[in-house]
């Protein structure tokens, strides 16, 4: 069991990583906010598989979902008309 739990424990660490790169390297925005809202997600289920919900469902409320859309609304408004 603990065998399972090493390797869904890497294949998390390896996959934050990647899309860690995917953030900093990428040109457009958009596509950089969903890579750190993903890093989030992956890291609420990191810590979901090391026995830590409540941290889990902090990350994946906070990290993924709010600041997520927190970016998006502010890169919306950055992107906007100047009629304000």
């Amino acid at each position: 069991m603990s065998n399972i739990l090493l390797g869904i424990t890497s294949l998390l660490a390896i996959s934050m990583i990647g899309v860690a790169i995917i953030a900093i390297r990428v040109r457009r925005p958009a596509i950089a906010i969903l890579a750190a809202g993903m890093i989030s997600l992956f890291a609420s289920i990191l810590f979901l598989f090391l026995a830590a919900p409540d941290v889990a469902m902090t990350e994946a409320a906070i990290g993924s979902g709010l600041t997520t859309f927190l970016f998006f609304f502010v890169l919306g408004r950055v992107r906007g008309d100047d009629h304000d």
